[in-house]
C-alpha cells in the first residue's frame, strides 16, 4: 500500500480548515476611533482657582 503524504494529511487538513473557518470565519465587531480615545484633565482641578469671580475687580476698584 503506497500512500502519498498529501493523501494522509487530507482528512486532517479539512478538519483543521473547518476549525479555522469556525474560529476566524467572521470579522470582529468594528470599533470606532471615538471609542478608543479617553480624555482626562492634564492637571487636577484647583478649587482656589475656580473660586475666583471674574467681575470681582469691579466691586473692589470701581465702587
Amino acid at each position: 500500500m503506497t500512500h502519498t503524504r498529501a493523501q494522509q494529511q487530507m482528512p486532517d487538513a479539512t478538519a483543521e480548515a473547518a476549525l479555522r473557518r469556525s474560529r476566524f470565519g467572521t470579522l470582529p465587531r468594528r470599533i470606532h476611533p471615538r471609542d478608543t480615545v479617553e480624555t482626562n484633565q492634564a492637571t487636577p482641578r484647583d478649587p482656589a482657582r475656580d473660586a475666583y469671580h471674574p467681575d470681582d475687580w469691579l466691586v473692589r476698584y470701581c465702587l
